[in-house]
Formats: structure tokens, sequence, C-alpha cells
């Protein structure tokens, strides 16, 4: 189940179309491909039961981010070269002389940041939960609230920011918590859309760590809506994912809500 709500007033309800999502589409590298155990038997799919997220999280935003992992130094100076180019073309069309003082090692430092800012295509689900799920019996509500996130919106690429409550119910086997936050991390520092990040931190923890139930909430502001548009300083905006047996019982997802603090 999913739901997003923004304290800003609605505006006039119409509809946009639908657009597909390039994480719909099947597997770009054998890597990606689901492990035995999430294939049901006959069955000819080519990926996860869950079509949000892959372990590494590569096959749903591009070839060229797979490229990006595994380059060398090589290429890496580059990109970040190219980068570094085109934000000079950037300084240039907005009327500004790039060679000025207080500009002339702009493009270099934004794309550096640039790529720091979003290093999450670098990392993968896997190695950040290394061996951290421990058999411990234990199947009542764990939860890690108020984790700090920062992103880019994918549509303006300017910042996003807020906080994350992730909960889940063990099936009897429990992650490090600290793992918890690095997950959502990886997704965060990607260019994204808070309803998508919301849910790719939810279904990777319940296909990594298969509990009972997950839930992720994110309350955060956006400064494409801060800056620009209308202009609403304070606006926020609250996404939720939630699956499972968090899904289906009512008690128990009123539970992990109040003690969010968002039973209010």
């Amino acid at each position: 189940m999913k739901r997003t709500t923004t304290s800003a007033h609605k505006s006039d309800g119409f509809q946009r179309k639908k657009r597909k999502h390039s994480f719909v589409k099947p597997a770009r590298d054998p890597r990606d491909e689901p492990s035995p155990e999430n294939v049901e038997p006959g069955s000819t799919a080519v990926r996860s039961p869950s079509p949000f997220i892959d372990f590494d999280g590569l096959s749903r935003p591009s070839r060229g981010t797979r490229e990006r992992k595994e380059e060398c130094a090589v290429k890496a100076g580059t990109r970040l070269q190219k980068i570094a180019n085109a934000v000079r073309t950037i300084i240039e069309c907005l009327g500004e002389d790039p060679d000025r003082e207080g500009l002339l090692q702009t493009p270099e430092r934004y794309a550096k940041a640039m790529l720091y800012f979003t290093q999450g295509y670098q990392e993968n689900v896997k190695d950040i939960v290394n061996d951290a799920i421990f058999h411990e019996g234990h199947n009542e509500l764990v939860i890690v609230k108020d984790i700090e996130i920062f992103s880019l919106c994918e549509h303006h690429m300017v910042p996003f920011t807020g906080k994350m409550h992730i909960g889940y119910i063990p099936n009897k086997d429990v992650i490090g918590i600290s793992k918890l936050p690095r997950i959502a991390d990886m997704f965060s520092r990607r260019l994204q859309i808070q309803e998508r990040l919301t849910t790719d931190v939810a279904h990777a923890i319940m296909e990594i760590l298969k509990p009972q139930g997950v839930a992720v909430v994110m309350e955060s502001s956006h400064l494409c809506m801060v800056m620009r548009g209308v202009q609403k300083t304070s606006a926020t905006t609250i996404t939720s994912c939630v699956l499972g047996c968090l899904e289906k019982r009512d008690k128990t997802r009123n539970e992990f809500f109040s003690l969010v603090g968002l039973n209010r």
C-alpha cells in the first residue's frame, strides 16, 4: 500500500498520462536476473516479483550506471571533464563569464559535487547488507526513525530533504540497524522522486530480509516547490509504502504510524 500527501492545498484534480518507468523493463545484465528461489516453477519471468529494484538497483536507471560503477580511473576522469564542460556551457548561457575569478573552478567543483550527490549509483544492496542478517527469533516491530535524507529531484535536479522512518516485523531474522539508513542513503543518492524513493527502500528491505512486513514513510521539503513554481516554503510532502502484514493489519500499521509520530 502506498500513499502520498502534501500539506499544501491540492490543485484541481486533473489526470496525467501514466508514464512507463524504465524499471518495468527486463534486466539488461545477467547479474540482474532473479535468484532461483524467487522464480515460481514453470515461470518464464526474467525479473523478480518486485519490479521496483534489483539487489544492485542498477537495471532500473540505465546501462550507463553500470558503466560508471565499473569504470577505470581514466574513464572516471573523462566523465568528470564532460560534466565540467557542460557546466561551463550552462554558465555561459546564463550570461556569466566562466573565466572570472569566482567561477573559474566552479565547473570542476560542481562536477565533483554531482558525482558525490549521486554516488548511490555506485553502490548495491548486497554489499551494503553484507552478512549483517542475524537469526534472533524476534517477531516484534523494529523501527529506525528520523533518518535524514538528501536527494535530487530528477525533474529539476534540485534537492529535496527530509526524514525517513523505516519499520519492519521480522520473520525471526533481523538486520543490523545501521544497514537500514545505509540502504536509504543508497537509493537517495540518485536522481529520484520521493514516491519512488520510498518504494525502493521498502521493496529492497522486503527482498533482502524476507520479513513479515515493512513500512517506510518519508517527510520532506522540495526546493523545486520552494524556490520556483508555487513557491510554498512551508509545504511538506509525505509518502508511504506499506507491505506484508503491516499493510494487512490495521492495528499493527497504526502502531507504526503512531510510533513515528504520524498519527497526529
